[in-house]
Order: C-alpha cells, then structure tokens, then sequence
C-alpha cells in the first residue's frame, strides 16, 4: 500500500513541474503567433525557374 501512495505522490510532483514550465512557456510568449504555423508549408520550398526546369529536362533526356 505504501507504493500507492509514493506512486501518487511522485505523479504530482511530475505533473506540477510540467504545469510550471507550461506556464513559463505562455508568459515568454511561445504561443502567441497561431497563425503562421498553419501557413508555413505553403512557402518551404523555393521556386524553380524556367531555366532551371529546362536544364534538368534536357539532363534526363
């Protein structure tokens, strides 16, 4: 039975360490932009010219 209770109280010990650091991560402002996340994986990857297009067609051929 005493393992129960080390149990739980390690549990909590846990879970208010990482309520502390959430609550530090939300005052320095980590969760502030929402929005460009969702828009990120629209401007990964750079454009490729013409040129460049044409080069590797040609290369493969």
């Amino acid at each position: 039975m005493e393992v129960v209770y080390i149990t739980i109280g390690v549990s909590i010990v846990v879970a208010v360490f990482f309520f502390i650091i959430f609550i530090k991560s939300v005052k320095s402002g980590q969760y502030e932009d929402m929005y460009t996340p969702s828009i990120r994986m629209l401007f990964d990857d750079e454009l490729v010219t013409t040129k460049e297009k044409d080069k590797k067609e040609k290369s493969t051929k």
